[in-house]
């Protein structure tokens, strides 16, 4: 790695990466949005989320390289009782294919292990996903479930666990 990867909490000037990530239509079918956001709409979220797991349910972090906001990390659907939550990740893409994916995620199991205390981390990938499931076996995520119909009614996913 010849490069300085950090995780950092959203910033109000993260207003562009997180505006134009919830509405890049291609990504929707992958994750929870339908519908476009507004600009308005992502600085209340900004404005209002906590950046604390406990109180939020979730936890949004910028994906930084060399001072340069390359994608966003999230932790969400947090189960405090059973020390699991979903992980999520985007980058933008002129980023991807650069290692820097694999650098995030590596970062976040020490931010979820060490700093959460959490024990499982879970992600669902499309099949039609290759990218992402390539990324997720490398991080030696077991395929804990394969779930047909499960993205849009039509297309299968895998549940991807790793215990932390």
């Amino acid at each position: 790695m010849n490069y300085k990867l950090s995780l950092r909490a959203l910033e109000p000037e993260d207003l562009e990466l997180v505006y134009t990530i919830e509405n890049d239509q291609s990504l929707w079918s992958w994750g929870c949005n339908s519908v476009p956001l507004s600009r308005y709409t992502v600085r209340q979220y900004l404005q209002e989320q906590q950046g604390d797991i406990y109180k939020d349910g979730q936890v949004r972090l910028v994906i930084e390289v060399e001072g340069v906001a390359v994608g966003i990390v999230d932790l969400c659907n947090f189960e405090p009782r059973h020390l699991r939550a979903e992980v999520g990740i985007v980058l933008c893409s002129p980023y991807q294919s650069k290692g820097y994916a694999t650098a995030a995620l590596t970062e976040l199991h020490h931010y979820a292990k060490e700093n959460l205390h959490l024990s499982t981390l879970y992600a669902y990938v499309s099949e039609q996903n290759p990218r992402a499931l390539a990324l997720f076996r490398r991080l030696d995520y077991t395929e804990a479930a394969r779930l047909p119909r499960w993205i849009e009614g039509r297309e299968t996913a895998t549940m991807f666990q790793i215990l932390l």
